[in-house]
């Protein structure tokens, strides 16, 4: 069975700094056309930074669309659709919490809303941990903290960690490490 759509025309109704937001006409599989509002996005990276005592280090930060304080992996938006992952996950993770790492593991891909929204957010683990200065941006306010490994864990399933990237990099952190993959 076809189930994919056909693309006849996009009209881009807003361009931003973050977002685009663009109309597309599509035809569906079954020969009737429609309509899909897409909100274009550079996509990010989440980054989690495990000590060598099995802690994450986690930033808390005010996040206007919801009017709360959120706690978060270290994250970021790419600056571009070209900029490199790996290289948007060592700038974000040095600039949120002064941290540099001896090693990058790439886990993956996570597509956060696809029914509206193009973004890709790239997981990456990092280890061999060295700490310097945090470097953030003027309009970025954040505080770092580090929590165990089977602390998070018990966080994201209590409902403590609300945040999707972070909850998903945590369960895939600990499930290796369960595994004695890392």
């Amino acid at each position: 069975m076809n189930i994919t759509e056909k693309l006849l025309k996009s009209d881009y109704i807003y361009n931003g700094r973050i977002i685009n937001l663009r109309k597309d006409t599509v035809i569906l599989p079954n020969e009737k056309n429609a309509f899909r509002e897409i909100v274009e996005h550079n996509g990010g990276v989440c980054v989690g930074a495990l000590t060598d005592d099995n802690q994450l280090v986690f930033v808390k930060q005010f996040r206007n669309p919801y009017m709360d304080i959120i706690l978060e992996l270290p994250a970021g938006k790419r600056g571009s659709k070209n900029e490199d992952p790996l290289q948007c996950g060592i700038r974000e993770l040095k600039e949120e919490t002064g941290i540099t790492a001896q090693n990058m593991h790439f886990l993956g891909e996570l597509y956060p809303s696809p029914g509206y929204c193009d973004e890709i957010i790239w997981l990456y683990m990092a280890t061999g941990l060295s700490y310097g200065e945090q470097d953030t941006d003027p309009d970025e306010f954040l505080e770092v903290y580090n929590i165990p490994l089977e602390k998070a864990v018990k966080m994201v399933m209590n409902g403590e960690i609300k945040d999707a990237k972070t909850q998903t990099l945590i369960l895939k952190i600990n499930q290796l490490k369960t595994q004695n993959k890392i």
